[in-house]
């Protein structure tokens, strides 16, 4: 069964993937979000031309491979792309045997602990404490991640003295046996990060992620080797040999892969299996509401070393408006505190035919590396998938 055709569907922030084989059969999949538009150029130039007229099922020989084919261009672009392809893949697989991803990989469906992920640092401190109580009282949360410093601050914070503020403000708002995260995104160097750790520690945060530049591992080995609280990170990383380098040296407590900007599953997978071997809990960063927060349920609920909880992003249409609209059916209910990966073969999700139809699409099929590549925006008229 030979992959024939892989169309995308594109906005800005989104780009669905569609695969479809000689024998009709298809899957859907998705590249990691943001600057989508320049990605389904990638699959289109550089992932279809490798992956047309291969074996559908082997997806851990394309995900090698179609890299290797395009070794000048090595980093982000070329394994989101790839990203959209596996996750494809996945699900013409799960489709075929009738069976959901988690259970090809050793998992059951079921429910997960979710922590409400806050993107926010403009919003004072008193006001984050009230929003993310509202959440807990409404929707059952028990685990709650803020932010700290500002995003690659170069050791300065969003404004200053929020930090300081923050932390024991949010902890004081919420009861002991609420779990607290925080994220710098990359703010500190070293002797800050520690100064800001030992600030979490006093007050009870349990999770310190990303507290210095993501690529000065150095640093962030520092910060973990000098504190007791947990410090996570890894969701930028998308190449393995950085990853055995990040978990042989353990400059993390936790790793955090992004299923999306690491190029899949199957590369996510063996990431995850590193960390069980080194004794390491897997956390995957999943901060917004495409398919990114689906795939990951399903890995969670099959890996052994699956960490304490699901993120799960609490911004909502006013923060990213691009996410509506996008699926035929929420997967995303959370009840009391949980979400839920179904029974339904594959990722168990669909596009929405409306939010397809007003997509740029672009289409590539034949047999390799003379295959027809067919780029144009139009209006198209999808017939009404079952429900789910």
């Amino acid at each position: 069964m030979r992959i024939f055709r892989i169309e995308t569907f594109t906005d800005e922030f989104v780009c669905f993937v569609r695969v479809t084989t000689e024998s009709g059969a298809n899957g859907w999949g998705q590249v990691a979000p943001y600057h989508a538009d320049i990605t389904a150029q990638v699959v289109h130039r550089q992932i279809a031309p490798w992956a047309l007229g291969q074996y559908a099922l082997d997806i851990d020989y394309l995900v090698d491979i179609i890299p290797e084919k395009e070794h000048k261009f090595p980093g982000s672009y070329i394994q989101r792309a790839v990203g959209g392809l596996d996750t494809a893949l996945w699900d013409l697989r799960g489709k075929l045997e009738g069976k959901p991803v988690c259970n090809l990989i050793g998992g059951t469906p079921g429910t997960l602990r979710a922590y409400g992920s806050s993107m926010r640092r403009d919003i004072t401190p008193y006001d984050e404490a009230e929003r993310l109580k509202r959440l807990r009282d409404e929707q059952g949360f028990d685990a709650f991640k803020f932010r700290v410093g500002a995003e690659c601050g170069r050791g300065k914070d969003e404004w200053e003295g929020r930090t300081e503020e923050i932390v024991p403000t949010i902890r004081a708002a919420m009861p002991d046996e609420v779990a607290l995260l925080v994220d710098a995104n990359s703010s500190f160097g070293p002797e800050r990060a520690i100064e800001v750790g030992h600030l979490l520690q006093d007050n009870g945060i349990s999770h310190y992620e990303e507290p210095c530049p993501y690529w000065e591992y150095e640093q962030t080995k520092q910060v973990t080797d000098a504190l007791d609280i947990d410090v996570t990170g890894g969701e930028q990383d998308c190449e393995l040999p950085n990853w055995r380098r990040m978990i042989s040296d353990r400059v993390v407590d936790i790793i955090q892969p992004d299923i999306c900007y690491l190029g899949g599953l199957t590369r996510t997978l063996r990431v995850a299996k590193m960390a069980q071997d080194a004794g390491l809990p897997c956390t995957p960063h999943c901060a917004n509401w495409s398919m990114v927060t689906l795939f990951t349920m399903h890995l969670l609920r099959a890996i052994p070393n699956a960490g304490k909880y699901l993120e799960f992003s609490i911004e909502g249409k006013d923060y990213y408006p691009w996410q509506q609209g996008l699926f035929v059916s929420d997967p995303y209910e959370i009840r009391d505190g949980k979400a839920t990966v179904t029974d339904v073969p594959g990722w168990g999700a669909e596009p929405h035919p409306d939010w397809l139809a007003n997509a740029v699409y672009q289409l590539s099929e034949g047999a390799g590396r003379h295959n027809r590549i067919q780029f144009q925006e139009f209006q198209i008229d999808l017939p009404k998938p079952t429900s789910l």
